[in-house]
Order: structure tokens, then sequence, then C-alpha cells
């Protein structure tokens, strides 16, 4: 079997839907590094780049709500036989902790503009405010928005390393089933994951 075989690739919708959503959340990362060091004055140019970080923001965990309603229909290949037991527990959690990752940081970066009494617009369209100007909330949901930050880029650095370890020493397949245009090559036999 090679790894081009239905059984052995993410589909088209999942394989676009994870560079998607992969682009999108390193801009969001760059994005929110770089934007925290804006002056304040004039405050429209730290504006736009706050409501821009907001939109993109929602716009992921909206993908990712796809994706994971994709997902529950088309559930992942099988990893090659030769994964050992302890990389296969490893995978899952990492994939569990992403998505947690994807929701959580937009849901608490939503609830600290919420807080913050500064409008919330997506792609320029005012979006009703569902809570009140409190500054102790808005910290709050600021500190743990910044922290889930630090944790997924910690989760990428492993998801990242995991790849490029089975493109490069395992040889496996596994690093071409989400590649969006992968070469031919021996995956070998397969076993079931309950990775998400």
């Amino acid at each position: 079997m090679n790894f081009l075989d239905a059984a052995g690739r993410y589909t088209k919708v999942a394989v676009t839907l994870h560079w998607l959503i992969a682009t999108l959340v390193v801009t969001q990362l760059v994005l929110g590094w770089w934007m925290i060091e804006i002056p304040k004055q004039p405050v429209g140019v730290r504006a736009y780049w706050f409501n821009l970080h907001k939109s993109i923001g929602m716009t992921v965990a909206l993908l990712v709500l796809v994706r994971i309603a994709w997902r529950l229909r088309h559930p992942a290949p099988s990893l090659p036989a030769g994964v050992p037991a302890w990389q296969r527990r490893a995978a899952a959690a990492n994939h569990a902790l992403l998505y947690a990752c994807l929701l959580g940081m937009p849901l608490v970066g939503f609830l600290g503009s919420t807080f913050s009494g500064y409008p919330i617009k997506y792609f320029g369209i005012l979006l009703p405010r569902w809570g009140f100007t409190s500054p102790p909330l808005k910290d709050f949901f600021s500190a743990v928005h910044l922290g889930f930050a630090w944790i997924f880029m910690t989760l990428i650095a492993l998801h990242t390393g995991a790849a490029l370890k089975h493109l490069l020493i395992n040889r496996d397949g596994v690093f071409w089933r989400m590649w969006p245009r992968a070469s031919r090559g021996s995956a070998g036999p397969r076993i079931r994951t309950s990775q998400f």
C-alpha cells in the first residue's frame, strides 16, 4: 500500500483546513506579539491591528469547528504499525491539546475584548458586546490568552518536530499524508489510532 491510497491520507478537505488554519495561526502568533508593541497613540493604528487580530481569531475558531465536524465524519488515517504505542498516545494528546488551544485561545481573547470596553469588530462589522467594562476581568482574560500563546507555541513545536521526525528519520509516510501534494512511497501496515 502507498500513502496516496485513500486509507493512508487525510481527505482534501482536511488537508485544506489544516494548512489554512496553520497559516492563520502563524499569522496570529506573529501579529499578536508584534501588535502589543504598537504605541497607543495615535489610537487608530493600534485599533486597526487589534481588530484584524480579533477578526482572524474568530475566523480560526469557526474554521476549527468546521474541521472538528468534518473529522467526526472522516476519521484520521491509521498510523503505520511500527509507531510505538507511547508515540500514538503522545500524538493523540498533542492533537487534543492543539484543538483545545485553537478554540480556547480565541474564546478567552474574545472575552478579554468584551470586558475591555472597546468595540469588537469582525472585519469592520460591529458585533454586540456580551459583557461590561471591567479592567480586572479584561486583565485576567488577557493573561490567560497570553498563557495559551506560550502553551500553543510549545505544542506547535512538538507537532512540527514529530512531523519532521516522520519525514527525515522514520520515513514512514506519516508526514506526507497531510501534505497538499504527496510523493509516492510505502507507509507500511497500519493500525487504527484514536488521535483526534
